[in-house]
This record gives structure tokens, C-alpha cells and sequence, in this order.
């Protein structure tokens, strides 16, 4: 695996998005701006940060297609205005067929696009509380994992629901990701449960940072999501939690401590084949 190439200062902003995209887009930018005013190098967005909205049509109808997005044109200005690295959290892309993806976006310095994922894992869930959720009737999944270049080293990418599979997150640390970027609007009641849990598991399995902005608060029908946007080093520490206002978190991400604790606990080499026998 090659050596991250430098330290840097990682922002992550959390916010209560709204139905609306252009307040939300104006929220989400300010936010940005002052995490780059406090000495970010690079700031990272929660899922749905332009549009936190419910059901299949509502959706359907403010998903906008990548060339006419005016998030990501938003997202993309901002970034060259600041002359900084972006993580664009994740926007409603529309994708043909009455289908839309949650897709995310590494945009840098000059606001040209480094990297697209579009999210895994559905959402397809009931809970205990009555809650339901079906991303699979809105959503396209995506079919592609994705690692990208940035100046820091090598990003990760993934999106809410994927951090409760860990075979993408091994798979990402195995192809050179030195940084992981979770973006989440997870909900209060799973948040509660396994959200800091399962960000520091992320962290230990693979050595690797892991910096998860988030939605949090109360949305569209009640819906809420519960916060603690959070930076983790590779030994599983909790370096920043943004608790449950909208705000920013910053930390210093030093990529000596990826070497140190894959040195130490050195998994991502101990693969070993096995076969399975079921009784």
C-alpha cells in the first residue's frame, strides 16, 4: 500500500436539512465557508444535504439529473472559490427510468469532479418503533466501489446504510484507501443503538480514518435523524463528535497514525482462505 502523503486538517459539517433545496444548499455552504475560515483543508457533507425529503414522488420530483444539478453546481462554485477540496455529501441524482440515485461527489480545488459513487446498500428496513423504510422503490443502487485521489492520500467512499458492511470497507483499505467517508442521515433510533459503535469498528478493521458528517434533528413527517457527525483515527478513537446541533467538527488527520496502527495490528495482510462446511 503506498504512504498517505501528507497531514491535514478534515472538516466534517452537520446539518438539519429541509424539503427545500436551495435553503438547504445556502445552510450547507455557509458551513462549509466557516469550517474553511477555522483552518479545514478539506470539508465532507452528510447524505441527502440538499434535500431531506420523504416519498417515492416527492423525491422523484426535486431529483434533478447530474448536468442540471444545482447543488453540485452550487457544491462546485464554492469549491473554487474557496480553492479547496469537497466532499459534496450526497444529492438526489435523477438516472432514467423514473429512478434516482444517492450518489456522492469528491470534487477539488479548481470545482472539477473527481469521483462519483452512487450508494450500495437500500435502506429497505422495518423497526421496532413502527418506522419503515424502502430506499430499493426510489432508489437505483449503485454497483461500484469506488477509491479516489486526493492530496492527502487515498478516500474511501460510501454512504449511510454501507457502513453495516464491512467486506465494502475492507475492500477499500485493501485497494489503497487511506481515508473512509461515511455521509449519513442515519436514524435516531439505529443511531442511537450502533452509530459510534459501528464508526469505530470501521476505524479498527482497517487502519484507516474515518470522517462521517450528518443529518440530525427532525425532518420531513416527523422523520429524525440523530447527529454525531464524527472523526475517528485507525486505533478507534473519537477525535471530534458534532452532538446533535447543526455545526462543523474539525481534526487533524495525521497519516502517521494509519502506519502506526496497521504496524501494530497489521489484518489487512492476514487474509487467509478458508472453506465452509454447513451441517
Amino acid at each position: 500500500m503506498t504512504q498517505p502523503s501528507s497531514a491535514f486538517t478534515a472538516a466534517c459539517i452537520q446539518v438539519n436539512a429541509g424539503r427545500d433545496v436551495y435553503p438547504n444548499v445556502e445552510a450547507a455552504s455557509a458551513l462549509v465557508r466557516q469550517a474553511r475560515e477555522e483552518g479545514a483543508d478539506m470539508v465532507f457533507m452528510p447524505e441527502n444535504v440538499t434535500m431531506m425529503e420523504w416519498g417515492r414522488k416527492n423525491i422523484q420530483s426535486k431529483a434533478m439529473p447530474e448536468e442540471d444539478h444545482v447543488g453540485l453546481a452550487a457544491f462546485r462554485d464554492l469549491a473554487r472559490d474557496l480553492k479547496i477540496w469537497l466532499h459534496c455529501g450526497t444529492l438526489a441524482v435523477s438516472v432514467g427510468d423514473g429512478m434516482v440515485a444517492n450518489r456522492t461527489y469528491v470534487v477539488d480545488g479548481d470545482g472539477a469532479i473527481r469521483a462519483r459513487y452512487d450508494k450500495i446498500h437500500m435502506f429497505d428496513v422495518n423497526l421496532a418503533n413502527g418506522e419503515t423504510y424502502k430506499e430499493s422503490s426510489t432508489f437505483r443502487p449503485g454497483d461500484e466501489a469506488v477509491v479516489v485521489d486526493i492530496p492527502f492520500g487515498r478516500l474511501g467512499l460510501a454512504i449511510c446504510y454501507d457502513l453495516r458492511f464491512p467486506h465494502l470497507f475492507r475492500t477499500l483499505a485493501k485497494a489503497g484507501a487511506d481515508y473512509l467517508t461515511i455521509p449519513a442521515a442515519f436514524t435516531r433510533t439505529t443511531g442511537q443503538a450502533h452509530w459510534h459503535v459501528l464508526q469505530r469498528a470501521r476505524a479498527i478493521e482497517t487502519g484507516c480514518y474515518v470522517i462521517s458528517p450528518a443529518q440530525t434533528g427532525t425532518h420531513a413527517e416527523g422523520r429524525q435523524t440523530y447527529g454525531h457527525a464524527v472523526i475517528v483515527d485507525p486505533w478507534g478513537t473519537v477525535l471530534a463528535d458534532a452532538g446533535e446541533d447543526p455545526g462543523i467538527i474539525l481534526a487533524r488527520v495525521d497519516p502517521e497514525k494509519i502506519a502506526e496502527a496497521r504496524g501494530m495490528v497489521p489484518a489487512l495482510t492476514h487474509d487467509r482462505a478458508f472453506a465452509l462446511e454447513v451441517e
